[in-house]
This record gives structure tokens, sequence and C-alpha cells, in this order.
């Protein structure tokens, strides 16, 4: 009798749901057909919106504002007010915030933001007063320019502030004075790096430019004079492609010039003195791994992934510094290091087992001492080292409360707390679990489940479930606070560990990429039905939501598995894999996902890319998809030619919505105001298609 009154009540609650979902029709914008047909390795390909993706024509501009205004519309009328949700997000974001203070040598800094200001202000602390000296509202009123980049000269008298406008991610490099506030020299505009050259006198910079972007140009590392024109800087360095990026630094204790050019996944270093006039000379090279030195002194250690996939430590020196001399200090192991710092006394390993880190100890020669017992229960989220005070700095992360930064000497390794952001919301009645699954191909795999901790497994709950798996890049606890409004009315918040990024190091990454990317759609879609199976949720209470790689995973979801979601908010997200290499800095990609130039590339791609698999008679689920029209990375191209498609198709019923940021790129730099904003119209979306109040 339990199961046959669950039963109605789901079917009557899921028939009320469908008839009161169609009660607004979504006015879908016609869109012209301009056929291009091409054969590409012997397979003929037709795209009918190709036009689309000249985002400066009249009639893409107008057809783009017409499905933007139509998507807002839609959704004012479908995604009603929330009581609360507006004041929640508001006292999360517009309150004073304050980041941990970045001493440097014997000055102290830190990045602040005062209740009703727009963006965060660089401080200096001068006799325990703070004391503001840059400010990028001064720049732009609106809020919109923000800070991008923060480099100190070695004994912080003077800084490179790097900023960007609208999201672009087109940076421009003021020097300050960080006593004054007054800035040296003129503005530095479009530059992508900056690095002081030790005599700082000199700085080495990667101009990168829309026109630089627009054109795919490799990107060249000049040596520039402070206080002359950028135009007289001498190149060093330029890459043979796109895909390829080079820097050049100086050590800041040692008198080492370091040369680098590599790709997501391989590098080749060059090294010389900085008073040598000779070419570099070659200390590693690979088309296959890669490896980065840290420089101690006369010692060389390196971190790498070469014929070790969970990673391991060498130890060359400057006088035979090449890789090929190295002895192996600290061995691949059965978890994955994630990095190193080394004191005077100690060096001290950050690995991962199963998502969650440890610090291990070992002495300078490579012995291990023990595991660094952590001051509370977390992870080791970040580490740092500062040499001239032989410190250690290490936040400790959890999903309820707010990231800790402890200092840790580097002598003792005893513990001191040093900094915790206060954040008004409690969270005392969350819980987050790990939880482990078998992917299509029984591959483990995990994911984080955080919910209330009354939660009830009937199967009715409402689901937000996040992916990205791909470069490298993985999951690990985070502080969960800013969804809270949607934790706290019964939402379950889902972070998959999907294969493509790195949680169990580099094997685990190259299992979800180029010919293999299937598996992270495949780990994805075996998340959703685990969650289904065990009675967390159903389909109708199913959002998922991904951006960039992840809005590609998105578009890859909704196309093979439409039935398993409500919705899909898709954001950034690269769709046409076809041609995707040809926009903006997509060249860099290739790594990851392959060369739609190459056969043998160009099948895998157009297996799965998200506008070329939309099957004939089968709807896809309802979908927002989000575009930044400034965007330097992925081009609003991708969003506009899948809508444009999906929304002719004549089974279609559910919308496929265009949302377009006019005045952002990726997705960085926003005002705290565009922040509010953009937290209540995605919530409200969510929570709306999830039924939640």
């Amino acid at each position: 009798m339990k199961t046959i009154f669950f039963l109605v009540w789901f079917l009557l609650e899921h028939i009320f749901f469908i008839m009161n979902s169609h009660a607004q029709e979504f006015a879908v914008i016609p869109t012209t057909k301009n056929t291009v047909k091409e054969h590409i390795h012997g397979i003929e390909l037709t795209d009918h919106f190709r036009w689309l993706e000249d985002k400066n024509q009249t009639d893409v501009i107008d057809w783009t504002r017409k499905q933007h205004d139509a998507t807002v519309d839609f959704i004012k009328k479908t995604a009603p007010d929330i009581p609360g949700l507006d004041e929640e997000i508001k006292a999360l974001f517009d309150r004073e915030m304050s980041s941990p203070p970045r001493l440097k040598k014997d000055r102290e800094f830190i990045s602040k933001k005062k209740k009703g200001e727009l963006q965060f202000s660089l401080y200096t602390i001068l006799n325990g007063e703070e004391i503001k000296i840059f400010d990028p509202v001064l720049l732009d009123p609106s809020g919109k320019t923000s800070i991008t980049s923060i480099t100190y000269n070695k004994n912080a008298s003077k800084v490179a502030i790097g900023t960007q406008s609208k999201g672009a991610e087109i940076t421009d490099i003021r020097i300050i004075d960080t006593k004054t506030g007054k800035q040296i020299g003129e503005t530095l505009y479009g530059i992508g790096s900056f690095s002081w050259a030790k005599d700082e006198s000199k700085a080495f910079i990667t101009p990168r430019t829309k026109e630089l972007i627009d054109k795919q140009s490799p990107l060249a590392v000049y040596l520039h004079t402070i206080g002359q024109n950028p135009i007289t800087a001498q190149k060093l360095v330029e890459p043979s492609d796109a895909k390829i990026s080079a820097w050049i630094y100086e050590t800041e204790y040692e008198d080492f010039q370091v040369w680098g050019e590599g790709d997501f996944y391989t590098n080749t270093i060059k090294f010389r003195t900085i008073q040598s006039n000779e070419n570099p000379r070659t200390i590693y090279s690979s088309k296959e791994y890669k490896a980065y030195p840290e420089f101690r002194n006369n010692d060389i250690y390196w971190m790498t992934n070469d014929h070790a996939p969970n990673f391991k430590v060498m130890k060359s020196n400057a006088n035979s510094p090449e890789f090929a001399t190295a002895t192996t200090l600290i061995p691949e192991g059965e978890t994955v290091i994630d990095g190193f710092e080394i004191t005077n006394s100690w060096i001290i390993v950050q690995d991962k087992k199963d998502i969650m880190t440890r610090l291990k100890v070992y002495d300078l020669q490579g012995n291990y001492h023990k595991e660094l017992e952590l001051p509370e229960f977390g992870n080791v989220s970040a580490m740092s080292y500062d040499r001239d005070k032989n410190l250690l700095y290490i936040t400790i992360s959890t999903f309820t409360a707010p990231a800790k930064m402890y200092k840790v000497d580097g002598n003792t390794l005893n513990w001191t707390f040093y900094y915790q952001e206060s954040v008004p919301v409690d969270l005392s009645d969350i819980t987050a679990d790990i939880h482990f699954y078998e992917s299509k191909d029984n591959k483990r795999i995990p994911m984080f489940i955080v919910h209330k901790k009354d939660l009830q497994l009937d199967g009715n709950n409402p689901v937000l479930i996040t992916g990205y798996g791909g470069f490298n890049i993985g999951i690990s606890p985070s502080f969960v606070g800013y969804n809270a409004s949607f934790l706290k009315r019964g939402g379950i918040w889902v972070s998959t560990g999907l294969r493509g990024g790195n949680e169990y190091g580099e094997s685990w990454h190259q299992d979800g990429m180029l010919q293999k990317k299937q598996h992270t759609f495949d780990d994805f879609i075996a998340a959703t039905e685990w969650l289904i199976k065990n009675k967390y949720t159903n389909p109708t209470k199913i959002v998922a939501r991904g951006g960039s790689n992840g809005g590609l995973l998105m578009g890859a979801i909704a196309t093979q598995r439409p039935d398993l979601y409500r919705a899909i908010i898709c954001q950034v997200p690269l769709l046409d894999m076809i041609r995707y290499h040809k926009f903006q800095i997509a060249r860099f990609w290739i790594p990851e996902y392959g060369d739609p130039e190459k056969q043998e590339d160009f099948g895998n791609l157009l297996s799965y890319s998200p506008y070329h698999s939309m099957k004939q008679g089968v709807p896809l689920p309802e979908m927002l998809v989000t575009v930044g029209e400034n965007d330097s990375r992925v081009d609003p191209l991708h969003g506009k030619k899948f809508v444009a498609l999906a929304q002719q198709k004549p089974e279609q019923k559910s919308p496929i919505m265009l949302y377009v940021d006019y005045d952002s790129g990726h997705g960085s730099g926003k005002s705290m105001a565009q922040m509010i904003e953009d937290q209540a119209f995605y919530w409200r979306y969510i929570m709306s298609r999830l039924q939640m109040k």
C-alpha cells in the first residue's frame, strides 16, 4: 500500500509539473539557414549556421540580441522570485571581504573589498594602518575592471598590477610605488605575463592583445626596459605555433635565468647564468612528459611525470644541471604528488589519495621522516613557502567552513593559526561525503555529495550535478557556502571526479583526453545513473551544470543521454569540435582534444562533437546555453550555432535558450553587482526547474 501511494503521488506531481512548465511557451527566434557543405577526410559535413561565427556582423548582432531577450523574458515568467533568496545572496557577496595578509620581506599587503564596493583593492599596512594603494574602480567607475595579477619586486617597494576590463582577459600592467600608490612610468597595454628581471630595471613581458588572439599568433617573450615604450623591447623567443607557450624568468635568490617552452603536457627547459652571454643550454626536453625546476642555492629540484605518471622529485646541481644527470630524491608512489616545498631543514610533499591530500616530511637527502599531522580535519588545498622567514603557509579546506590558513615553522614544523575569512552562513546542518561508483567500463570514479543531514533517500530530492573532467584539473573539498541557499532548501550538490582530471595522476588525465575523451562523458552519465539507482533523485529532479571544457561535457550528455536531466546549464562551452581550433586561443588545446586537420583525430572528435551529434527524432532536455560576448578563450560562436540548430529540430519541445553576458568574457573579473545579479538569476532558474521554493 505504501508503495502504491508513493507511485500515485509521484505520477500526480510529475503530471502537474509538466502541465505547469508548458503553461508558458518559449518564443523561438527564427534563424536563417545559410548552408555550407564541405568534405573533410572523405566525409561530407553540412553546416547551416556558419554565418553565426562572425559576431561583428550586423545580422549576427541582431539575432543574438533577440535570442538573449527571448531567454530573459521566458525565465522571468517561469522562474519567479524565491522568498529570501536575494537577501541571502546579497549577504554573502555585498560585505567586507579580505584576502589573507601577503608578507614580502618586511612589507604586508592585503586585497580587500568593503561593503558596497564593486571590486577588490590592494592595500599595504604601514605602522599598523591600512593604506589603499590601488583601486581598479578609479579606472572604471562601473566596476567592470578588475585586478588580475599582482607581481612584487624583490623588496616589495614596487608592484606590477595587471587589470582586465569586462572579463576580456586582455591585461594591462601598471607599476605602482607600494608606499605612495603612485604609478611609475606608462601603462603597458595588452601584456599577458610580466616577470621582474633580477636587476629590476627590466622585465620579461609577453604581449597578448585581442589582435594577436584573433590571428592565433604565437606569443613571444620580450625583454622590456622599465620606463621605455614597449615597442623598443627586445624579442627573445617566439614559439613556432600558437599551441605552444614560452616563458623566461630569473630566480630571485640565485643568479640563474630560465627559459621554457611547452604545451599543456610537455616542455623544454633551458638555463644559463644571468651574467652569461651564451645561448641558454637545454637541460630538459620531452615531447611526452614535463618537468619543472625549483632552485635552492646551487641545487635544482625537479617535479616531473617523466616515466612517472604519479610524479616524482629529482635533484641535480647547477654545475651539471641537465635532467639526465638528476638522481631520484622522492620516487613515484601509489599516490599522486601534487607539489612540494623545501624549507631549511625539510622537504614537505603534498600527495593525494582518493582526492584527499596529505603532507609527508622528508629530510633534505630524500629520506622519509613522517606524515605531518594536520591541526584539524580537512584537505590541504594550498601550500607556499616564505624563504626569508623559513615559514610555510598551508591552507586547509573543508566543505562546511571557510578555508583556514596556518603558518608552519620550517624547522620545528609547529603549526600556528594565521587567517580565516568570516562568512555569514551557518552550515552546521550540512554534511558532505565522498562516494565511489563504477563507470561504463567498470572504472571506479569518485564524487562528492553534499546535502542536509536529515536527507531522506526517497528518490525525489532536487540535485545539481557538476563536472569538468579535463586539462588535468580535478575536484577537491572546498567551502560550499556560496551554494547555501540551494543546500538549505533541500538541494543536493554533486561534484564528479571524472577522467581527464588529476584525481589519480597523469594516467587518469590521459584516460579522459584525445581518443579516450568519451570516458569523461561516460563517467558523468554513470554518476547520474548512480544517484537515481540509489534513491537520491529521479530525472525530473536533476539539473546538470558545467562550463568551458565542462560546457563541452554538458553538450555531450545532452546529445547522448537527454533522458536523464530535467535541464542543463551549458556555460561558455566548446560545442563545434570540428572547427574549435580555428578560433582565438583554441590551438592551445589541441594536445587535449586532438587536431581536426588530422584524420585520426577528426573521426574521434566528430563522434562526440555536440553540434554534430543531435539525433534525428530525439529531443534534447531544456537547456540554458550561456556565452560571454568578450570571451577571448572560447568563442561565443559555439553556443550560438548549437542553439540555432537545436531550436530547429521538429521534435524539440523543451526550450533551448541562449543567454549572452554582454559585459563579461569567460567568467572572471565581474563586479560584485554583476556577481549578485548572476547568482540570483542562476539560482532562480535552477530552483524553478527543480520545483524548489
